[in-house]
């Protein structure tokens, strides 16, 4: 705090998600605009999130598992990459911080939290 971050970004990983609320909380309370990588963290009040469609990609995860289950061997099957995103706002976060979201950037959202 003593340096002022301008902004904060959290990764994905284990140890961020299982923080979430409190890294959102006082992310909100010091007034620092934050990215993250899911969705959960903008739920909790975190003020946007992008990153990979979690439905989707547990969706390809049963469509993969199934292949396997046939009996298609893994050596076969193709490499599997997440193609859908979502891009999350938080507007109640973003009020409470001092940001005014652009109408050009709400548009784009896939969900806005209000």
């Amino acid at each position: 705090m003593r340096d002022r971050a301008d902004a904060l970004y959290v990764a994905g990983g284990a140890d961020f998600v299982g923080r979430r609320v409190q890294l959102a909380t006082l992310a909100a309370r010091h007034a620092i605009p934050s990215a993250y990588t899911q969705r959960d963290f903008a739920e909790v009040g975190g003020l946007m999130s992008y990153g990979t469609d979690l439905l989707d990609m547990y969706r390809q995860i049963g469509v993969y598992t199934g292949q396997l289950l046939k009996g298609a061997k893994p050596a076969d099957l193709p490499a599997v990459q997440a193609t859908r995103f979502e891009f999350v706002i938080n507007l109640s976060t973003a009020k409470a911080i001092g940001i005014e979201v652009p109408p050009t950037v709400s548009a784009r959202a896939d969900e806005i939290i209000e």
